[in-house]
């Protein structure tokens, strides 16, 4: 009889993995847990409630919620409950305000219920604190400034003062760097590829204005500078857009010469519209050009 041989090894029955959960599958018990720690934070007391006897839930109950957010019970039990239900911007925004969440927990809010966020936006910043200004300080001998979105000077360090505040612009008087660029005679404009530059700058305020469109501050700064300079009104009217980043520019000051800089913008964490632009030699010349100014300016200093 013919010797039998074992036939191929037969490979052990696996269990599949299980699928993994669907992105609105892992954000709706994210959503339940932070609707619970949120609601569990506020008192009756915060809301102008009455504690009511033998409380037990920590915080408000989920029919509070629901009554001062002016919504179902049903229906914020089921978003609480992380259901796959729809939830409007404007009924997240009355939950978000008796929760009492901040832009940050209400930004938190509209990503976990899948809904498109839109920020509020506040009056564009006008101070910075002295942590800030510490800052810009610190980078001196190089040029630093902070901005707003509509290029608002917020604060300088000695260095961007020494390249910027000449006498033609401080007798100006407008703290708004664009302003001053298309107002001063050109003969006193600082930038030498005036051309170039400011039609970039316009073009950088544009994209910040798309998020601030129909703010009376907004819409009365870029009707002013209209006013102000028929050449702001044709580059604004071309409807370029471009976003804030690093590009050479050449500064020109009758004491010595150009200065070519290379200048960053950094952003601010906590001030989202505002950005310091740092300014940074970019050839051995323009760094014995700038000593020699910051040598001026100690020369004036020390009278």
């Amino acid at each position: 009889m013919p010797p039998t041989h074992p036939g191929p090894p037969t490979t052990p029955a696996t269990t599949p993995a299980p699928a993994p959960a669907t992105t609105p599958a892992r954000r709706r018990p994210e959503l339940a847990a932070f609707l619970r720690g949120r609601r569990a934070r506020v008192t009756p007391a915060d809301v102008g409630m009455p504690p009511g006897p033998r409380r037990r839930t920590p915080g408000l109950r989920r029919e509070e919620v629901a009554q001062l957010s002016g919504v179902g019970v049903t229906w914020y039990t089921w978003l609480e409950q992380g259901r796959p239900i729809n939830a409007s911007a404007q009924v997240l925004d009355a939950v978000a305000r008796t929760l009492r969440l901040d832009s940050a927990e209400r930004e938190h809010l509209y990503h976990l219920a899948e809904v498109p966020y839109a920020a509020r936006h506040e009056a564009a910043a006008q101070t910075v604190g002295t942590e800030i200004q510490g800052i810009i300080d610190a980078l001196d001998p190089h040029p630093a400034v902070v901005y707003n979105a509509r290029y608002d000077i917020l604060a300088t360090n000695p260095a961007y003062r020494d390249l910027f505040l000449i006498p033609p612009i401080e007798a100006i008087g407008v703290k708004n760097v664009l302003w001053t660029l298309f107002v001063v005679p050109e003969k006193h404009c600082p930038l030498v590829f005036r051309d170039s530059e400011l039609p970039v700058m316009v073009a950088t305020l544009r994209g910040e204005y798309g998020r601030h469109v129909g703010e009376p501050a907004w819409e009365h700064f870029i009707r002013e500078l209209s006013a102000a300079s028929p050449e702001f009104a044709r580059m604004w009217a071309s409807g370029y857009v471009v976003p804030p980043g690093p590009r050479v520019k050449t500064f020109w000051h009758k004491a010595v010469g150009e200065l070519r800089m290379t200048s960053v913008s950094l952003s601010i964490n906590g001030m989202p519209d505002c950005r310091i632009v740092a300014y940074t030699p970019d050839d051995e010349e323009t760094v014995d050009r700038m000593a020699r100014l910051r040598a001026l300016r100690r020369d004036d200093e020390h009278g």
